[in-house]
């Protein structure tokens, strides 16, 4: 991934929401501004890339994810909005 700075106009166009994305894809949130000076905004995005950690892995996330595939292949789930199949 590539590390991005996205402004975007926010409440009515009179404020900017400024984000920050790092290497990982990890949205850091620097807040909301009725004005915005470039060079604070770059300096920010520069403390926030040159401390960026790899996110950790979610185990048990993936577990999860993997047994519902396992479901699907095998027939058990038929895509019922309850999910109680």
């Amino acid at each position: 991934m590539s590390r991005k700075i996205h402004i975007s106009k926010y409440q009515g166009n009179t404020h900017y929401s400024i984000h920050v994305e790092d290497s990982y894809g990890q949205e850091h949130h620097l807040g909301f501004f009725k004005s915005y000076i470039i060079d604070d905004i770059e300096r920010q995005a520069e403390e926030i890339w040159s401390n960026e950690v790899e996110p950790e892995e979610d185990l048990m996330a993936n577990a999860i994810a993997n047994m519902i595939e396992l479901d699907k292949k095998s027939g058990i789930l038929k895509g019922n909005r309850d999910g109680l199949d």
